[in-house]
């Protein structure tokens, strides 16, 4: 008499489900490794950051690295990138929802081509933007300047394609209703159709801070004065050996280190209604 092995359904037999998680965990280690060693080497003096360079556990702990960034320019460089940041954060919330929800309602001509457009430049590589993005602000006078910084920044075409899916997504009766009690169309938006899109903001508050927090491109064409160093080009200049000779491991990482906080925790407070917001942009 045969024996027939029951399993669940999509079950994995033991072997198997061991290796999977054995794989998830190794990929994971060596996912985080980097930042174990960046976390760790902060705390190490140069010497042993230097003879140790993969070891996360500093032989001796000091705050040396940290005490040296604060007496370079890295306050400034914070503050200058935490205004770039919430000025651009907000310009996206405003101008992305608008044009989003324009396109999602609003009918007229050359409206599906428009949208294509918006597309096709979400394919566009920033790099190749660099050189236009200067000529432009240098004859508006906007170069070296926190304008210069902001504008470019202002609006981008991932934003305007999440909340443009999202808009799609509220059923056209709600504002119908809010049309038939006298609100006119901005109205219908401000007051009625923007608030349901409180998933699709968080999703794009939180994406629009991250990528404004680690642009640096834009900033490298924008400005030439070190008053306006973000922490980009900030500790891009540290890597660069431009603020002292030697390898300074510590010094670059404690800034790395830093500079990764605020976005780590913008990340994991709104980490729910970031996965809910990138659903309901995707539906149909």
């Amino acid at each position: 008499m045969s024996r027939h092995r029951s399993y669940r359904p999509g079950g994995l037999r033991p072997a198997a489900r061991i290796a999977t998680y054995g794989s998830l965990i190794l990929f994971s280690l060596i996912y985080i490794l980097p930042f174990v060693i960046e976390l760790g080497s902060s705390f190490k003096t140069d010497a042993d950051a230097t003879a140790n360079p993969l070891n996360p556990i500093p032989g001796h702990w000091t705050l040396a690295a940290f005490h040296e960034l604060a007496q370079q320019d890295f306050p400034l460089w914070f503050f200058n990138s935490a205004f770039v940041s919430v000025s651009v954060t907000l310009g996206r919330i405003l101008f992305d929802s608008l044009a989003g929800y324009a396109l999602a309602r609003l009918r007229f001509r050359g409206r599906g081509a428009l949208f294509s457009a918006i597309i096709a430049v979400m394919a566009v590589p920033s790099v190749v933007l660099m050189i236009p993005k200067f000529l432009v602000l240098n004859e508006l006078n906007l170069y070296n300047t926190y304008a210069g910084m902001i504008m470019p920044l202002l609006a981008d075409a991932a934003g305007v394609f999440i909340m443009k899916q999202f808009f799609e997504s509220i059923p056209p009766s709600v504002e119908e209703a809010a049309r038939i009690d006298g609100a006119g169309i901005f109205r219908t938006f401000w007051s009625v159709v923007l608030p349901m899109a409180r998933p699709a903001l968080i999703t794009l508050t939180v994406l629009s801070f991250q990528g404004s927090w680690n642009e640096l491109s834009n900033f490298i064409v924008s400005r030439q004065s070190p008053s306006l160093n973000t922490l980009t080009s900030g500790v891009a200049s540290l890597v660069s050996g431009q603020l002292g000779q030697g390898n300074q491991y510590p010094l670059k990482l404690a800034a790395a280190l830093l500079m990764t906080i605020p976005v780590a925790i913008v990340f994991f407070v709104f980490q729910r209604q970031l996965v809910r917001g990138t659903q309901g942009a995707v539906k149909e």
